[in-house]
């Protein structure tokens, strides 16, 4: 069985092509029709109304053969000659494209038709649609899941490394991290969580002394003697530290009471500093410093990188997993944020001005990179190519100038024969 043979893909223009044959023709007839009826005038009788038709029908002739040759002028040499100021577009294609990418460029992707455009599209509406849809996001999830290992990394880097020491410091322990810090104390003072704090540290300053008794006891009794003499310390040494020992105990075990005098004290001066942290600017500003020189500090900088070392590996592991924890957080971070454009107003009006100000801030460079564009894919149209493609578009309407300089050469050819042979009597035409 024979194959189908191949048929080549339709033409675009051919309605394009189709309608300029037919206009072209109705205009080459129409100026066919004013010759002939130029030389069928003069086999006429010499009549008032034969004259009249003679000079209408030579006028009309002669004003479509101009306008024949202005359109043909635009796109070749009439005739095939290389008359002077023909075959315009072709010779000029180079600037036409230069004068077409301006125009584009500075009169079309205009500031204010670009922000007309974007106001209309309503940018947070598509956004919050495209990030409420799960099967959209899930793609986009594994996408930025995907790209996460190489932006770790690039933290890893040294430069940015040290830049990351500096900052931290300073956006931790600025201004406001008293109030911060505050407010997060408040939570836990609210909460009673403050207490608990307190008993774990009791309770592990009481381990700590049942396992240091011997040590503390040989320390107060060496205090002794230093203070008091061999004899005072040899006499009274081991007494003294057994009774400040024991009172210390005592007063530990007094403090894990809930109702103890020391926890409400302790109570009351956390209320105290935080209220100081939350009104008082120095005392926050003091905090701040406070916090700045512990992160600055190499040690705590070296434990923070230690962690920072451990959570990235855990962090690239999972992130390729299509079904681990970093894909479906960043897919529900997306559908969060979708929800929340489609809910908050004013999300919407914070995403629709901070789109508009990107496109707008880098309107001018795009104006010129569609201007290049357009002239160079214009400038290297060859002549041929250019001027077919502009000769489809308005050759049509490019006939009607014809058509009207025929029409019009022809009635006022015959107006005008008519007022001069009023004015002057027979004259020649």
């Amino acid at each position: 069985m024979d194959e189908p043979a191949h048929r080549p893909p339709p033409d675009p223009d051919d309605a394009a092509r189709r309608s300029l044959a037919r206009h072209k023709l109705f205009a080459t007839g129409l100026l066919v029709a004013m010759a002939a009826l130029t030389v069928a005038s003069y086999a006429l009788p010499a009549t008032f109304a034969g004259a009249v038709l003679q000079a209408a029908a030579k006028a009309g002739f002669v004003g479509g053969i101009a306008d024949w040759f202005a359109v043909t002028a635009l796109f070749r040499h009439p005739l095939g000659l290389p008359i002077p100021h023909t075959a315009i577009i072709p010779a000029q294609k180079e600037r036409l494209g230069r004068a077409l990418g301006r125009f584009v460029g500075n009169h079309v992707f205009t500031e204010a038709e670009v922000r007309r455009t974007l106001g209309q599209l309503d940018l947070a509406g598509i956004f919050s649609r495209v990030f409420a849809d799960p099967e959209a996001m899930a793609p986009a999830a594994r996408a930025l899941a995907g790209m996460l290992p190489k932006l770790l990394a690039t933290v890893e880097d040294g430069r940015a490394r040290k830049t990351l020491a500096r900052l931290i410091p300073r956006l931790v322990g600025g201004p406001a991290a008293g109030r911060v810090m505050a407010r997060a104390l408040r939570t836990l003072v609210e909460g009673g969580r403050h207490q608990d704090v307190f008993g774990f540290i009791l309770g592990k300053l009481k381990l700590v002394m049942a396992d240091r008794e011997e040590a503390l006891r040989r320390a107060i009794e060496e205090r002794v003697r230093e203070q008091g003499g061999k004899l005072v310390g040899w006499a009274l040494g081991a007494s003294i530290a057994r009774r400040v020992l024991t009172q210390v105990n005592a007063e530990l075990d007094k403090m894990e009471d809930d109702g103890s005098e020391l926890r409400a004290a302790f109570d009351e001066w956390m209320r105290r500093e935080i209220t100081r942290m939350e009104e008082d600017p120095a005392r926050a500003a003091e905090i701040g410093r406070a916090v700045r020189q512990v992160v600055a500090h190499d040690t705590v900088q070296a434990w923070v990188w230690d962690i920072w070392s451990r959570l990235r590996l855990a962090l690239e592991a999972d992130a390729t997993r299509p079904s681990g924890h970093t894909v479906a957080f960043l897919a529900g971070a997306l559908g969060n944020l979708g929800t929340l454009l489609e809910s908050d107003p004013g999300a919407r009006a914070r995403v629709q001005r901070v789109v508009e100000g990107i496109i707008v801030g880098v309107l001018p460079a795009a104006q010129a990179r569609v201007s290049g564009f357009i002239a160079a894919v214009v400038g290297n149209w060859d002549a041929a190519t250019i001027t077919e493609k502009l000769e489809l578009r308005v050759g049509s309407d490019l006939q009607y100038v014809r058509v009207n300089g025929t029409l019009v050469g022809f009635l006022v050819g015959g107006v005008l024969y008519a007022v001069l042979r009023a004015l002057f009597g027979p004259v020649a035409f």
